[in-house]
């Protein structure tokens, strides 16, 4: 007769407020009397929370939505890349009104103040939990990333967006370029555009380029010796090419800084 007791649900919690994390806590203690669960860590931030899972075993991420760094949503968007992420139930302050896109995707939440009653239903439900989504991740309201999530060696690896000279398309994928290296990137310059195009600027079907990263343009020849506009970078010595589609946008980031620029 196998008497052995059945393994807890390990379980994380991420919330940037301390009371909201002693809150549940105290209910997971309670828990903790009719399920078989256990608390492994408390964390503050997405970027905290994607560390811990990386490195220890979590069965269950309880997480707010709002948190500095990296919000809940886009947090989630990076365990998606990870091979095993734990099951994932946002917890969130936001209105009723507000929640119906987790209704409706068919996203598991637990509205702030916790009641136990509730926390008890969606832990049981954990076991037929299915894992997000990218689909139904995309249909929740969302901010730019603020990360990139590159994968090395089986691994999830961050890249701020603001350490990101600009990206270059070549062949199936995107080439990532910041002043200490280049990272591979599995998604297409077009999507990465229409993400960041207050941030960015696309120069050319291959290049678009951070806008902060711009110093100037200047005339150059390309590599059939054709005179050719190109951008000059603050950061890195290489100029990259402005094609004759992108030339008004030339116009209009020169204009922009012109006017950006404090008057004498």
């Amino acid at each position: 007769m196998n008497t052995s007791e059945p393994c807890p649900l390990r379980i994380l919690i991420a919330d940037d407020e301390a009371p909201a994390r002693q809150r549940l806590h105290d209910l997971l203690n309670d828990v903790h009397k009719v399920l078989p669960i256990k608390v492994v860590g408390e964390v503050e931030t997405g970027l905290e929370a994607l560390h811990w899972i990386q490195n220890s075993t979590v069965d269950l991420l309880l997480s707010d939505i709002h948190m500095p760094d990296m919000d809940g949503v886009e947090m989630a968007r990076h365990l998606l890349k990870m091979q095993q992420p734990p099951r994932l139930i946002f917890v969130t302050a936001y209105s009723e009104h507000a929640v119906e896109a987790f209704d409706l995707n068919a996203i598991d939440y637990l509205m702030k103040p916790v009641r136990i009653d509730r926390l008890l239903a969606a832990l049981r439900k954990v076991p037929t939990l299915k894992p997000l989504s990218k689909t139904q991740l995309e249909n929740l309201p969302a901010s730019a990333r603020r990360f990139l999530p590159i994968i090395e060696r089986s691994r999830v690896e961050l890249v701020p967006i603001d350490n990101v000279i600009y990206f270059k398309a070549e062949l199936k994928y995107v080439t990532v370029k910041t002043i200490e290296s280049e990272h591979v990137l599995e998604e297409s310059l077009a999507h990465l555009e229409q993400e960041f195009s207050d941030d960015f600027l696309r120069i050319h079907r291959s290049f678009l380029v951070a806008r902060r990263a711009i110093k100037g343009f200047v005339r150059g020849k390309n590599k059939e010796g054709e005179s050719n506009w190109q951008a000059v970078l603050r950061q890195l010595p290489e100029r990259l090419p402005v094609s004759r589609r992108q030339r008004n946008v030339l116009q209009e980031f020169v204009n922009q800084t012109l006017a950006s620029e404090p008057k004498k």
